[in-house]
């Protein structure tokens, strides 16, 4: 059979697939340039290729084709990493945004989302449902790259991280073979796909349990200066040890202003009920509180610019917020927004061994995050962000994989404890053992798996 100019071809485990021309991407295509971009500017890299791919066989057939071509496969859904791990230099783009469907079973409490799927399609095909189950903080991130990491988000401390409300998963592994991973199916990948990030192949779908959350939501925020704020932060984290679970704590050091508050899925009159607690913060020099939809709390953080600005950002778990790292908070670069919010509730129910996530003791997570538009700024920018971060690490526990960055395998050691580590490089070694899928928080398989090939 002839093929025309960029078709490609693949066998997979299940047939051979032709991947045509129309879904491939090269540089001199006019889709090209926007298909490479990212959430974050500072990411610039020019795949070979990328496959728009539309299903899971041309999924496997892309990782065939790049395997043999012997080209670095990245694999893109939202785009969120801040390092931009799914634009790969000269390499193979696994482009899964055409496979963005959610199929709903209300009756069963159940979503079935393609990998390509975005946050805020699951919660619009779930919400007319009043259903919903734990999905980040903001609409545009990718179902994938969250839930493969763990999942934090405002109904994490009712139901679980977004990981731990996965019934199954289909995943396209190195070969090419099409997997499905529950807990009576290849269990040991079903505990390493909850929270080991994309290190043993491209997830395809994901089956979700869902929860009736209703529709209405509650936010509050209380405005202190930051010279002024050490009791009031000090005070709101003894206030979100005994908070109901269906209040995540949150707070925010930016520009010279503390904001201190919650946010509240439910009743939006409990959530009312239970901000009048806020008042031992003392008073405030503003304060705000907002009964708004699910949606839109959903989407309340979400970049109005687009891939316009250039990030970074550095994280820390916490198991405590002493009064030193109350101080150490307060005292970071004004030109960074520092952010904690609350863990706990059902987080903490589930056993640290259950999942390959497996900070499970941490009580807030901490992110400096800094974004601009100057790429002369980037070096002055990205220090502010890794000293303000730094004041916290004689407090941290771990980091968030999620938040990793350009840490290497340093960050790897924070977010995975040594046991939990080995348990995934075991798995690494079975499913990947020549590291094809290595542009992440990269788990590298054993010296002996290598040796062995």
């Amino acid at each position: 059979m002839r093929r025309a100019r960029g078709e490609a071809m693949a066998t997979t485990g299940r047939r051979t697939t032709t991947i045509p021309d129309t879904q491939i991407l090269r540089p001199d295509n006019d889709e090209y340039d926007a298909a490479r971009q990212v959430w974050n500017a500072m990411v610039d890299r020019r795949p070979a290729m990328i496959v728009r791919c539309r299903d899971t066989d041309e999924v496997a057939a892309a990782v065939s084709l790049a395997t043999s071509e012997g080209l670095e496969i990245g694999v893109r859904c939202g785009g969120h990493s801040v390092v931009g791990h799914a634009v790969p230099e000269g390499g193979l783009m696994i482009d899964l945004t055409p496979m963005r469907a959610v199929r709903v079973a209300p009756a069963r409490r159940r979503a079935w989302v393609q990998g390509g799927a975005l946050l805020g399609a699951l919660d619009a095909a779930t919400q007319p449902y009043g259903l919903a189950t734990t999905a980040g903080n903001v609409s545009h991130t990718g179902v994938g790259g969250l839930t493969l990491g763990g999942g934090m988000g405002w109904l994490a401390r009712q139901y679980g991280l977004t990981c731990d409300n996965v019934e199954s998963f289909e995943m396209v592994t190195a070969t090419g073979e099409v997997v499905r991973a529950s807990s009576d199916e290849n269990p040991e990948l079903y505990w390493g796909l909850r929270g080991g990030g994309g290190n043993f192949g491209v997830v395809t779908e994901f089956e979700l349990r869902l929860h009736e959350t209703g529709t209405q939501t509650l936010t509050v925020e209380l405005d202190f200066p930051v010279g002024e704020a050490a009791d009031a932060v000090a005070r709101w984290r003894n206030l979100s040890v005994t908070a109901p679970r269906r209040a995540t704590y949150e707070a925010t050091v930016a520009a010279g202003v503390v904001t201190l508050g919650f946010v509240w899925v439910g009743d939006p009159e409990e959530g009312r009920a239970h901000a009048r607690g806020l008042e031992v913060l003392g008073r405030p020099l503003d304060q705000r509180v907002v009964e708004m939809s699910y949606l839109d709390l959903q989407r309340r953080d979400d970049s109005v610019d687009g891939h316009a600005l250039r990030r970074y950002w550095k994280g820390h778990y916490l198991r405590d917020l002493p009064e030193a790292a109350i101080e150490a908070l307060l005292s970071h670069d004004p030109t960074v927004a520092a952010s904690l919010q609350s863990y706990g509730g059902a987080i903490d129910d589930v056993p640290d061994d259950a999942t390959a996530y497996s900070q499970r003791g941490t009580v807030f997570e901490y992110v400096a995050a800094a974004r601009w538009t100057d790429p002369a700024a980037d070096e002055e920018r990205m220090a502010a962000a890794r000293a303000s971060a730094a004041r916290l690490d004689p407090f941290a526990s771990g980091v968030y994989v999620n938040v990793l960055g350009d840490e290497g395998a340093t960050g790897v050691r924070r977010a995975y404890p040594p046991a939990t580590l080995a348990r995934l490089t075991a798995l690494k070694d079975t499913y990947d053992p020549d590291n094809v899928f290595h542009l992440n928080a990269n788990i590298p398989p054993s010296a002996a798996s290598r040796g062995a090939r």
